[in-house]
């Protein structure tokens, strides 16, 4: 039984090693074959992440992008299949709408929304100053770029334990005026609107996004909808210098069905969470969560000279929450305001070196007025407890990079970090003053080097510190009691990695491994009446390897029947226990941390025929997830399969129709994808669909 058992991991490990093993020895080959005239010339991958744009085989991190390309063949209706492409991310889905994030790391803080993951658009944060990310909010139609920085990263991006996000709302590469929409519809309900509109001259860039989605989802109770408006715009006023502003609207309400228990769950799965002899159900409660979002902001780039340049951002945000649950009725208003700035030094450029130094600050504050009431079948009750909490996050950067014969480059950061909240109740105390919570300032070194071995090799090493400090969410969580107890979670990371690539870009093999050392881990604990309260407990050892593939195998072309043949494969290996980790008379340590698979295989093939027909499949393998921190619960390993045939008909040469269909979940798996870690009752599973489909279409003008 066991070797059945591990069969699709052999296979997979099997696959991988031989593409991996094929694309090494055909790079010297592919740079030898001359290409004819009519072959598409392929983009280098670039980031900008690091304060200014580079090429990506060099950069001492480990960094993956997804580009506009790759964000436009995956479902546009949610981000979870995108960013599980990226080794080292796991997105989760509980019903449409409800997100959970992770960068090499576990769930444990974050039973939905996302946490200890810093998320910016371009230079203006989405993540509050406390440490809350409304990734829900977003449409990922209207992003063009997502850089995704893994391992803890506070030296330019503040206190963060789990790595860096940075969404990019305008195509570097598109440089062009045109109108685009598109429409697509699908199983459950799905429906999906989108239109975008880009005004471009020489010095200025106007792209608009408006978007409308409604989805009725698999389960009961998982209904969501979406409108999503979002305005970009880009001014060079003079020379290299640029204004930029940001403004997003985002309306968003959906169900929460709840978690099952195994005999419901395997029963039927569709089933929303149901009453029992002291609680009302999700139905009967009419559990739901909605969440509007103002998002604005300005940046200014600005070059004194050749060497001097300032980057300035302002921003501000403010959302109104609201989240009946089975015990109570949760409103929030929160307002954050803030900026972020940094000053470039660049030396001369002389063949021996090429330097830069970096000095910035960031500064943010959320104001957050949360109430709690009873929850009368949907409908707010009695007044329970209103809190204020005022949170304050700031950290001064600064960071020294160098290139050395071209070959060796180092980088030298650190960042000194300040957090603190503020909080009074408002009901029942009536308190009239607030009391102060302070945390000392924390430093966050980073220092890392790339050195490119022969031309298409880099090798990179780093060693960093996270510090992650508890979120609003943690400090006053769904208990209603203000936690000034809970302290900080911080650790070291030590990483190396080596990139490949060949002359052409039409090969890139990414690889790396890493420790990461977590101490004082803040922990969810949940009380007899399903509140919850957060504690530090023990550690973490997190040890890790991931690598990816980027192969076309037949590069993009306009002369053989085969157009275009692309294999992508990433590989996830997480070896991650708890240690030191003790709550109540129970000792966990040692055991797998909860809701991290140990493996994952996500596998791609694109391939372009003629009369621009396309087809996309990908597999994913997620090995068996640890649903408590005892580890006697496992939800199963699981393979996803979905395809996507696309057919852009020639209309002429600025216009551009598509038509595709798609399928989701083609094997008909039965999967949790977004499982209720450490759950009161067993109450685990949230079924993900069966196998379900989409039709669409997309114009371009």
């Amino acid at each position: 039984m066991k070797t059945i058992a591990y069969h699709p991991f052999m296979l997979k490990l099997f696959t991988t090693l031989t593409f991996v093993v094929a694309a090494t020895v055909t790079v010297n080959a592919q740079n030898k074959i001359p290409q004819k005239k009519d072959t598409t010339q392929l983009q280098p991958v670039v980031i900008k992440g690091y304060l200014n744009e580079q090429p990506i085989i060099g950069v001492p991190a480990s960094v993956s992008v997804l580009g506009a390309a790759q964000l436009r063949i995956q479902p546009d209706n949610s981000f979870v299949n995108a960013l599980n492409t990226v080794p080292g991310v796991r997105t989760e889905e509980r019903s449409p709408g409800s997100y959970r994030l992770s960068l090499r790391g576990s769930l444990l803080r974050s039973p939905f929304g996302v946490r200890d993951v810093k998320i910016y658009f371009d230079d203006i944060p989405l993540t509050d100053a406390g440490g809350n990310s409304y990734l829900n909010a977003i449409d990922i139609a209207a992003i063009q770029k997502v850089e995704i920085l893994k391992g803890p990263d506070g030296s330019l991006f503040g206190a963060n334990s789990g790595g860096v996000a940075i969404l990019s709302p305008l195509n570097r590469y598109n440089d062009s005026t045109f109108i685009s929409a598109g429409v697509s519809g699908g199983s459950y309900g799905l429906f999906h609107e989108k239109t975008n509109a880009q005004l471009k001259s020489a010095d200025y860039t106007l792209n608009i996004n408006q978007s409308y989605q409604t989805y009725h989802g698999y389960r009961q109770n998982s209904d969501m909808h979406r409108n999503y408006l979002q305005l970009a715009d880009s001014w060079n006023y003079s020379g290299k210098n640029t204004l930029k502003a940001l403004g997003i609207f985002s309306d968003l309400a959906y169900q929460t069905p709840g978690g099952l228990n195994l005999a419901q769950y395997n029963t039927d799965p569709r089933l929303a969470r149901q009453p029992t002899a002291t609680l009302p159900g999700a139905i009967q409660q009419h559990i739901r969560i909605t969440t509007k979002m103002y998002l604005g902001g300005l940046t200014n780039e600005y070059h004194f000279n050749n060497h001097i340049r300032n980057v300035l951002a302002v921003f501000g945000n403010h959302v109104d929450f609201a989240n009946p649950f089975i015990t109570n009725y949760e409103q929030r208003s929160e307002n954050t305001y803030g900026f972020r700035t940094y000053f470039e030094l660049t030396g001369n450029k002389k063949t021996n070196l090429d330097w830069k130094i970096d000095l910035g600050f960031e500064w943010q504050q959320t104001n957050s007025h949360i109430a709690n009431y009873g929850n009368r079948q949907g409908v707010k009750d009695t007044t329970q407890t209103i809190d204020d909490i005022r949170t304050n996050q700031h950290f001064l950067f600064v960071r020294y990079a160098a290139d050395v014969y071209k070959r060796l480059h180092i980088e030298a950061a650190a960042s000194l970090n300040n957090y603190g909240y503020d909080f009074k109740n408002v009901y029942p105390l009536a308190q009239n003053n607030f009391t102060k919570r302070s945390f000392s300032a924390q430093l966050m070194p980073r220092l890392a080097l790339s050195y490119q071995i022969v031309n298409p090799l880099a090798w990179r090493a780093s060693v960093s510190r996270g510090y992650s400090s508890p979120t609003t969410a943690e400090v006053r969580p769904t208990d209603n009691i203000i936690n000034t107890s809970l302290q900080a979670q911080y650790g070291w990371n030590y990483e190396t990695g080596f990139r490949l690539r060949n002359s052409d870009e039409t090969l890139m093999l990414d690889a790396s491994v890493y420790y990461y050392r977590l101490d004082n881990a803040i922990v969810r604990r949940l009380n007899a009446d399903e509140t919850e309260h957060y504690i530090n407990a023990g550690g973490t050892n997190q040890l890790g390897t991931e690598a990816s593939l980027y192969y076309w195998i037949i590069r993009p072309n306009r002369y053989l029947f085969i157009r275009g043949l692309q294999f992508n494969e990433s590989f996830t290996y997480s070896h991650f226990r708890f240690r030191d980790y003790i709550v109540t008379n129970a000792n966990y340590s040692g055991n797998r941390l909860t809701g991290v698979p140990k493996n994952v295989f996500v596998t791609s093939l694109q391939i372009r025929f003629p009369e621009n027909l396309a087809l996309f499949v990908q597999h994913n393998f997620t090995s068996k997830i640890p649903l408590n921190d005892a580890a006697t619960v496992y939800a199963n390993r699981y393979n996803l399969l979905q395809a996507r045939v696309s057919y852009q008909p020639l209309i002429e040469r600025k216009t551009r129709f598509e038509i595709f269909a798609a399928t989701d979940n083609l094997l008909n798996e039965k999967y949790s994808l977004g499982n209720d870690l450490n759950a009161v009752g067993n109450r685990y599973y949230n079924a993900a669909p069966l196998r379900n489909y989409s039709v669409g279409m997309n114009f371009m003008y």
